[in-house]
C-alpha cells in the first residue's frame, strides 16, 4: 500500500526558523529555509513515502473562522530567529530576512515533484483534511507531519499524525490517542472545544481539561461520532445525581463549545469543490519533474551544498519513476 508523507509547511518552517541558526553564503539567516529541507529529508527518511505533499497556510488565513470569530489567532505570538545568532535586527529587517526565506524555500520546492496547495483565505489544516479525505488516494497510507493536535481527528485506520517537536518523534494513530486522551479521533473535535486552544485564542470551559473531558464523557472513547446536544444532554443527567461545578460550567456556556467546535472541526473541511478538485488532479495525475541541477545550483548559490543530500535526491528520483 502507497504512503503518501503530508507536510504542514508553515509548522514545520517557523520550527527551524526559530531552531535552525544556519547562515547562507552572504552571511543571512537561512535557518527556516535550509532547516525545511533537512527536516523534510528527515522526515522521508524516516518514512519512506511513494509520495510527498506540502501544505502553505493561503494568504489571510481562514475566512470562515474569523467571520465565526473575529479574535481567531489574535494575539498569536510572533516566531523570532534563534536568540543565539546574534543579530541586532529591527523588526522590518528580521520581517524582510523571514519573507525572503520563505520565497526562497518556495523556489528550492518549486525544482521537486511533488505537490504543493496554497489557497487565498484557507488554511493548511483544511487543505490537509480534503487531502486525507480524498476519494483519489482513499486506498494510501496518509502521514500528517505536524505538531498541531488539531490533526488528531483526522487520524484513522490509514492516517496517523507524526509531531516532529518531540525526541523521539511522536507517532499517534487512533489507539494511541484513545490510550492517552479516552477520546476518539471522531470525537476530538468536541473535546478540544470545550477544552479550547490558547494557541488560537479560543478560550474553552475553565477546569476542564481532556482528563475531565474523558472522566465526565467516557462515550467519547467509542468509535462512534457524538454532537454537542448528547453531550449536554449528558451532562444535565449527571447533574440529577451528583453536583458538580464544572458540569454547570459546560452548560452555562453552551455557545462557547458550539463556536469552538464550529472553528475546530475538520470533518467538513472549508475547501470548495474546485478545489478539491485541484487537489485530486494534482496526486493522482500531475507530470512529476525533478530538477536536480536547478537544485544543486541553488544548495551551491546558498553555500549548502557540501551537506548530504542524497536520501533527498534518491526519494525525489524514486517519485518521478513510479
Amino acid at each position: 500500500m502507497k504512503k503518501i508523507l503530508i507536510i504542514d509547511a508553515l509548522n514545520m518552517f517557523f520550527r527551524c526558523y526559530a531552531r535552525d541558526p544556519s547562515v547562507n553564503i552572504q552571511g543571512n539567516p537561512a535557518g527556516g529555509c535550509i532547516g525545511f529541507l533537512k527536516s523534510l529529508q528527515k522526515a522521508i527518511r524516516l518514512t519512506t513515502p511513494d509520495d510527498v505533499v506540502i501544505v502553505w497556510d493561503g494568504g489571510g488565513g481562514s475566512r470562515k473562522r474569523r467571520q465565526i470569530n473575529e479574535n481567531y489567532k489574535a494575539g498569536r505570538k510572533v516566531v523570532h530567529l534563534p536568540k543565539d545568532m546574534g543579530y541586532n535586527f529591527s523588526h522590518e529587517q528580521e520581517m524582510d530576512n523571514k519573507i525572503w526565506q520563505q520565497t526562497r524555500l518556495l523556489e528550492y520546492l518549486e525544482h521537486l515533484p511533488i505537490c504543493q496547495f496554497m489557497f487565498e483565505d484557507v488554511e493548511a489544516d483544511d487543505i490537509i483534511s480534503a487531502i486525507v479525505q480524498s476519494k483519489a488516494i482513499s486506498d494510501h497510507h496518509k502521514i500528517i507531519f505536524s505538531n498541531d493536535k488539531d490533526f488528531m481527528q483526522l487520524c484513522n485506520d490509514k492516517t496517523i499524525l507524526c509531531r516532529p517537536a518531540k525526541d523521539p518523534w511522536e507517532i499517534l494513530n487512533t489507539k494511541r490517542i484513545v490510550q492517552e486522551f479516552g477520546i476518539h479521533p471522531k470525537n476530538m473535535a468536541l473535546a478540544r472545544a470545550i477544552v479550547g486552544d490558547p494557541s488560537d485564542n479560543l478560550p474553552g470551559i475553565e477546569g476542564i481539561g481532556f482528563g475531565r473531558v474523558a472522566s465526565f464523557f467516557p462515550f467519547l472513547s467509542e468509535e462512534r461520532e457524538y454532537d454537542a446536544a448528547e453531550l449536554f444532554k449528558a451532562s444535565e443527567e449527571k447533574l440529577l445525581n451528583k453536583n458538580s461545578k464544572y458540569l454547570q460550567a459546560l452548560l452555562q456556556n453552551k455557545e462557547i463549545v458550539l463556536e469552538n467546535y464550529k472553528i475546530m472541526q475538520l470533518y467538513q473541511p472549508s475547501v470548495s469543490y474546485q478545489r478539491k478538485q485541484i487537489v485530486d488532479n494534482c496526486l493522482t495525475n500531475r507530470e512529476k519533474h525533478f530538477n536536480n541541477t536547478g537544485l544543486r545550483l541553488m544548495l551551491s548559490e546558498d553555500g549548502f551544498l557540501s551537506l548530504s543530500w542524497d536520501v533527498l535526491e534518491q526519494t525525489m528520483r524514486r517519485i518521478i519513476s513510479e
